[in-house]
């Protein structure tokens, strides 16, 4: 499976071999140009739910895209998992906890990053237009993300885990929001916060 460097350079390949600029790449996909830009340039995750749509906007397939080898005369059987959606989070307890998880989502393996994955449902409108309200996000556990990505966030004080991009700024981490309408969340003592895990893919199904 392609990482988002390869993917990206596929798909600049592409672009150039078509003689497409982003605009017209967005307008087939049905996004904002900044978005595209933003996937082109590398400073934002491409996104795999959108896969289909960028290979008929390029003229190829899904599995180029992503990097899955198959030869033409056997049929994939994909396998699923059940990844637990998440509600309120302890706080102490492990993240898995039978106490946390609300449902279990099917997702085929295929598309799936390596490590501990889970689900959270995104609540309010400071993610959008990158995660509407009720969203569901898929994100792989890790203790910490690179600047500018986004995050399953908990805020230890109230048990309650929110998606925010992540910056740090001497030594300061700011949780901020996608939405200008929204202010960012200063994470220091007075306001204690821990990364839950990195947002890998979101599915909107409402």
């Amino acid at each position: 499976m392609n990482n988002n460097d390869e993917i990206i350079s596929y798909l600049t390949k592409l672009k150039d071999e078509k003689n497409l600029s982003i605009s017209e790449i967005a307008r087939r996909v049905g996004m904002a140009k900044s978005a595209v830009s933003r996937y082109f340039n590398k400073t934002r995750e491409f996104p795999l739910n959108k896969t289909e749509e960028f290979a008929n906007a390029l003229g190829t397939t899904p599995e180029k895209i992503i990097g899955i080898r198959k030869p033409d005369n056997i049929i994939p059987v994909t396998k699923t998992v059940k990844i637990p959606l998440l509600g309120e989070i302890a706080c102490g307890d492990p993240i898995l906890a039978e106490e946390n998880i609300e449902e279990y989502i099917d997702e085929p393996v295929n598309y799936l990053p390596s490590g501990t994955c889970f689900y959270l449902k995104a609540k309010g409108n400071s993610m959008k237009p990158t995660i509407p309200n009720g969203a569901k996000v898929l994100i792989r556990q890790q203790p910490d993300v690179e600047d500018d990505e986004i995050a399953a966030v908990l805020m230890t004080d109230s048990n309650e885990a929110t998606l925010k991009r992540i910056k740090r700024a001497d030594g300061v981490i700011f949780l901020m929001p996608d939405n200008p309408e929204y202010k960012p969340i200063l994470v220091n003592k007075d306001n204690p916060a821990r990364i839950l895990g990195k947002v890998v893919k979101m599915v909107i199904d409402f």
